[in-house]
């Protein structure tokens, strides 16, 4: 029997499941099995990745997630403030520091982005811009507004680790086809992105506000990627004009989030600042050996999936 929350930052979905609470002591076979089960959307549970929550020696818990493909991420913002949400609830502080795969950040509950939204902030980091920290193969220790000809012709694009790999490219239009063709091409370019990359499109709206649209590597195109909303703000201080230390309203298809970008003894960090929001609980009979899962019971938040509604429909509406 596995116990999960489903839970999601910004219509990003993720299974939550506590290896602590039960001692399930899963093998990295299990949870890529399980990534492959639960995730997908036919037949299984559905959702972007699975959250492992851990016990950690350098902090409150330690946070692992794994893609719908079974790939394991080295963050996830999104991911991240769900994880900080359970860890604070459980532990009654307002801040505590959960363990990731580059490194201990601190995550806290901070005032509502919208009205009855719990939010948390979590901090994006470390943050680098040398190609070789995606790894990206570059003729230039930086790609900033660059052409990548091997991807596309069309478009300029900046790449950043933080600290998973990123390219942002600012665009005029969107066009979730030609987003979604780009956004897989990239990751079936070894030459260039050896490890693969997450691909995002940003169409700046207004001072401090922008809208983007990720492909996700080992995902695909998503609702929300809390990282890459993080890299696009940061992205949009560098191209676009809008302001370090000023909450940045970053528009999502599955809602909206602030990222707070600040540069410091020259070294950039971000406060990604948004919601946490359970949709159901459930226990699972799971038979790995046969790949076959069933669910033995449930509880659904309804209240906060309609409260949650509300936060769509006025993202949607500042469009």
């Amino acid at each position: 029997m596995i116990e999960f929350i489903k839970c999601h930052g910004s219509g990003n979905d993720f299974i939550l499941i506590d290896e602590r609470s039960e001692a399930y002591s899963f093998s990295e076979q299990d949870r890529y099995d399980l990534s492959m089960l639960l995730c997908n959307r036919v037949d299984g549970v559905g959702s972007d990745g699975i959250l492992f929550v851990l016990d950690s020696t350098k902090a409150e818990a330690r946070m692992r997630m794994f893609n719908s493909d079974g790939t394991e991420a080295e963050m996830c913002g999104n991911g991240l403030r769900c994880v900080a949400r359970y860890i604070i609830e459980e532990t009654g502080k307002q801040a505590v520091e959960i363990e990731t795969d580059k490194a201990v950040l601190a995550v806290s509950q901070v005032d509502p982005i919208y009205s009855g939204i719990d939010t948390f902030s979590v901090a994006i980091e470390p943050v680098s811009f040398a190609v070789e920290s995606l790894p990206m193969n570059h003729s230039g220790a930086e790609a900033v507004n660059v052409e990548v000809p091997a991807l596309s012709k069309d478009y300029r694009f900046t790449a950043l680790s933080v600290p998973n790999p990123h390219i942002v490219a600012v665009v005029d239009d969107y066009q979730e086809e030609e987003f979604a063709a780009i956004g897989k091409k990239a990751n079936q370019l070894p030459d260039v992105f050896p490890n693969g990359v997450n691909v995002s499109f940003m169409k700046l709206l207004g001072p401090n506000k922008v809208f983007v649209q990720t492909y996700e590597r080992g995902v695909g195109l998503t609702n929300a990627c809390g990282t890459a909303m993080s890299a696009s703000s940061l992205v949009s201080t560098l191209l676009g004009g809008n302001d370090l230390d000023t909450p940045i309203v970053v528009i999502n298809k599955g809602g909206l989030v602030n990222c707070v970008v600040s540069h410091e003894n020259g070294r950039y960090s971000i406060q990604l600042q948004g919601n946490a929001t359970y949709v159901y609980r459930a226990t699972l009979e799971v038979d790995l050996d046969k790949m076959t899962w069933k669910q033995a019971d449930s509880e659904t938040f309804q209240e906060e999936i309609a409260t949650y509604k509300q936060l769509e429909q006025y993202a949607a509406s500042q469009l």
